[in-house]
Formats: structure tokens, C-alpha cells, sequence
């Protein structure tokens, strides 16, 4: 799988409060959580993103509670990725499990950069710069989870 996009890029331990504020855990519909999305760190996230969009982040990303929320606020959002330095575990794994594509690498890469993901060869290239990174793929299993959505639909034929 290969997804190119436009790069928003934050800091180091954007947590899950950050990610989608606790005012707005009151509903599981995932569009409503997407029009809030990342709106205490960047008021307008929401009117910039476009399908397909990459965020890229320091360490630390998703760390704080383990609302599966926070993944679901940016996959429904239209963010196609999300690269950082490092994850919170938890947040590592709700990802895998909504089907949003992570990567952990070390890039040095900026604000509204195109960059192409390669997930298969574990190649992250930085269009704008010319500059190319090297991350370790998911094995197939992951991968496959992730191209079905997420768990659920891996294992319900996608139905779920």
C-alpha cells in the first residue's frame, strides 16, 4: 500500500486529550468526533485537512487515556496516516485496530511537505525535499488488518 499527502505536523506528547477533548466523548458517531478533531491544538485542523492527509508528529503521540476515540476522531477526519518519532502503546494499538496506517520514524520533515508512505517496503519519502526514510513495515497480518478497517472487519469480512 502507497499513500501520498500533504503533511500537518505537531510536537512532541500530543495526548488523546489533545487528539479529541473530553467534552466530545459523549457520542461514538465518527463525523461528529472528526469535526472536532485536534481543535484545542489546531483550531483549524478541521477546514485544512483534506482526504489523504498525513500527520506527522514527535515522540509521545497519543499518549494519556485509551479512549479509541482519538484514532477514530483523525481516521474519519480524512487523515490517511499518521508518522511519529514514537507512540503511546495504547494508542499504537486502538490504530491497528480502526485501520489507521501508522508509522514510527525518525523524519525530519515540515509543515505542508508532500511525503509518499511506501507501508509495504518501509520507505517514507519526502517529495518536497527529496529526502527518503527507512521504517520498519508491519508484518502481513497487520497490514492485512489494516486494509480490511481495522479488526473487526478483518476478522467479520468486512461487515462490522
Amino acid at each position: 500500500m502507497k499513500l501520498k499527502g500533504t503533511v500537518f505536523k505537531y510536537g512532541d506528547n500530543v495526548d488523546t486529550d489533545v487528539i479529541i477533548p473530553a467534552r466530545y466523548l459523549n457520542t461514538h458517531n465518527h463525523q461528529e468526533l472528526a469535526a472536532h478533531c485536534l481543535e484545542d491544538l489546531d483550531s483549524s485542523f478541521v477546514q485544512r485537512v483534506k482526504q489523504g492527509d498525513i500527520i506527522v508528529a514527535g515522540s509521545n503521540f497519543g499518549s494519556g487515556s485509551s479512549r479509541e476515540h482519538a484514532p477514530i476522531a483523525i481516521k474519519a477526519s480524512g487523515v490517511g496516516a499518521v508518522v511519529a518519532k514514537s507512540f503511546a502503546r495504547i494508542f499504537y494499538r486502538n490504530a491497528i485496530n480502526i485501520g489507521l496506517p501508522i508509522v514510527e520514524c525518525d523524519a525530519e520533515i515540515n509543515e505542508a511537505d508532500q511525503i509518499e508512505i511506501d507501508f509495504d517496503n518501509g520507505k517514507l519519502h519526502d517529495i518536497t525535499k527529496n529526502q527518503t526514510w527507512d521504517f520498519a513495515p508491519f508484518p502481513d497480518f497487520l497490514q492485512q488488518i489494516i486494509a480490511a478497517g481495522g479488526l473487526l472487519k478483518s476478522i467479520s469480512g468486512g461487515k462490522a
